[in-house]
């Protein structure tokens, strides 16, 4: 039996949840790159003021101390290898003779240009040092954003959009979207692990690709990999 007076404030309730969701669906891209912007933002202010942040300690504790062992270090260190200029050149070839659209090779190609620019300069600008003393591998330049995390999820985001928007199966699209969103992940923790970076410069190198990627599959790849039938309707073949 219904209480009365609820069902008018609940059947409100549930009009505007509905609405907020739609709202969000129809502006998710908009909003990741805003609430992305919004972290690299904050991020960099921390940096710019000198602070040792709290993220950065827990996550030295956890991966340094903790994690560290003979056996996990080779798997880290080839995780990290999996955005190294070498690999993700192998792997845009691939892209480039075996995905569909018109100019895949080139529109993976571009971002990766795009993302590489976008992280160089960013270097530049804040010039934040590497951590020094637990490294387990050598690195040079500069620290804030990391330059493997923004390439990882430049690239492996890219896919998974790609899987997402044009794979026609369902399961294939959630599977291999969640595998090349994991792989990007797994780089910028194995960069932390070997103690080539603050975890404050995966998360703002993360941050600048996902607002990057979100300008990027709305304007420009699209066009690179899709073109109009005789009907008018967009395809890619």
């Amino acid at each position: 039996m219904a209480v009365p007076g609820t069902s008018g404030p609940l059947a409100a309730l549930e009009s505007l949840a509905r609405r907020v969701g739609r709202l969000m669906r129809q502006n998710l891209r908009t909003l990741v790159a805003a609430v992305a912007a919004i972290v690299f933002l904050g991020l960099l202010e921390d940096v710019a003021e000198g602070e040792v942040m709290k993220l950065d300690t827990m996550a030295y504790q956890l991966f340094v101390v903790r994690m560290r062992s003979d056996a996990l270090t080779p798997v880290m260190e080839g995780l990290s290898a999996l955005a190294s200029p070498v690999t993700v050149l192998v792997m845009a070839l691939v892209v480039a003779a075996f995905a569909p659209g018109r100019a895949p090779g080139r529109c993976v190609v571009l971002n990766l240009a795009c993302v590489i620019v976008l992280n160089q300069l960013l270097k530049f600008i804040v010039q934040r040092p590497r951590p020094d003393g637990f490294r387990l591998v050598a690195e040079s330049g500069y620290s804030f954003p990391s330059g493997h995390s923004m390439f990882a999820v430049g690239f492996f985001g890219l896919l998974a959009w790609m899987v997402w928007r044009y794979e026609k199966d369902r399961g294939e699209r959630y599977l291999w979207s969640i595998c090349f969103s994991l792989i990007a992940v797994l780089v910028g923790l194995s960069r932390i692990y070997l103690g080539v970076h603050y975890a404050s410069d995966v998360v703002a190198g993360f941050c600048v690709s996902l607002a990057w990627l979100a300008f990027y599959t709305h304007t420009v790849a699209p066009a690179m990999l899709e073109s109009e039938d005789a009907s008018g309707e967009k395809t890619v073949g």
